[in-house]
This record gives structure tokens, C-alpha cells and sequence, in this order.
């Protein structure tokens, strides 16, 4: 059963119900107790297969899950306009016209 299609889970799911359900109409039609019926080894595989396919239709559901937000959150990022830096831009007038170094050489040259 190492199938990851959440249809072959599925599958999987109602069959292993429809085995429970005919194991444990066998058992109370011998009349066995409930008591016995439920430590019953077939009973407790089939339910134990019954769980794990349960539990892989759980994880496949919440992968696709997944995939929907992020398919969602790409979406919202590409129709978000884009923003444009805030930092300094070439000519702009709050820009010192020399750098500091050059204008220590310029000071010493007047001295």
C-alpha cells in the first residue's frame, strides 16, 4: 500500500471498512462476546490498517492544503506592486559635493 494517491487512499479506506464490517458480523453471528470480539487478532489488524490509511488520507488532505496556500500566497506576492528603494539616488542634492578625505586635502593645501 504505498500509494500516494489520495483516490487509492480512499479505495483502501472503504475496503478495509467493508473486511471489518464482514469480520465482525462473522463473529457476532457465532455469538462470541463483544468483549472477544474486540481482542480478536483479525479484528485488530483490520482496524490497525483501517488507522494507518485513515492517518495517510489525514497527511495527504493537509499537503494539498498546503499547496493551495502557498499557490494562494505566490499569487498575492505577484499582484503586489512592487516596491521601490528608499535609498540615496545618483544627483540628489543631499549629497555633499566632495568627500570628507578630499576635503581635508583641500583645507591643508590652503594652509
Amino acid at each position: 500500500m504505498p500509494s500516494k494517491s489520495k483516490v487509492a487512499r480512499e479505495e483502501q479506506s472503504i475496503y478495509w471498512k467493508n473486511k471489518l464490517d464482514q469480520r465482525l458480523f462473522v463473529l457476532s453471528e457465532k455469538g462470541i462476546e463483544p468483549k472477544k470480539i474486540a481482542v480478536d487478532t483479525a479484528v485488530r489488524k483490520i482496524r490497525a490498517k483501517l488507522r494507518d490509511t485513515e492517518g495517510r488520507l489525514r497527511v495527504i488532505s493537509s499537503m494539498e492544503k498546503k499547496v493551495e496556500e502557498m499557490a494562494e500566497i505566490k499569487a498575492q506576492k505577484l499582484a503586489a506592486p512592487k516596491n521601490t528603494k528608499s535609498g540615496k539616488k545618483k544627483g540628489e542634492e543631499n549629497a555633499p559635493e566632495m568627500s570628507k578625505g578630499r576635503q581635508k586635502k583641500k583645507k591643508k593645501k590652503k594652509d
